[in-house]
């Protein structure tokens, strides 16, 4: 089976996939959605088609405060999160905290000389990698 990252933004949404052993992570895509839910939930929808329903978990990344409180993104996050679990009541969802993630995508990308006018486009789905990884090193911890 394999876990979905997903870093969720106001206009983007990272999204990076495990290999079916669930030891890499790869970044997936970037889905520009300008607030419309709808699109992003389309989206994964048809993701989940292509990979022969072997999508068993959502990870998504929870914005928090380097303090650990929540910040206001995160009850944005929370109700998109609540559409999940409404579309798709069979995929697990856990929730990780994504502090530094668009830091350190950034930081990849400046060590890989990224075009700035790509990294825009990218920035998304490198954190939901890093998301992804998040989650893969927690569950072999366990």
């Amino acid at each position: 089976m394999r876990a979905l990252g997903i870093d969720y933004g106001d206009a983007r949404v990272g999204i990076s996939i495990t290999d079916p052993l669930g030891y890499t992570a790869q970044g997936l895509e970037t889905i520009h959605h300008q607030g419309n839910d709808k699109i992003v939930l389309r989206r994964l929808e048809e993701i989940i088609n292509k990979y022969n329903n072997e999508i068993d978990t959502f990870v998504i990344g929870m914005p928090i405060n380097m303090n650990g409180t929540k910040t206001e993104r995160a009850e944005v996050t929370e109700k998109f999160i609540h559409k999940l679990q409404c579309k798709f009541n069979k995929i697990k969802i856990v929730r990780i905290d994504e502090r530094l993630t668009t830091v350190e995508a950034h930081k990849t990308m400046n060590f890989l000389n990224v075009n700035k006018f790509k990294k825009r486009d990218i920035v998304d789905t490198i954190s939901a990698v890093y998301i992804l990884e998040s989650y893969m090193k927690m569950q072999k911890n366990n």
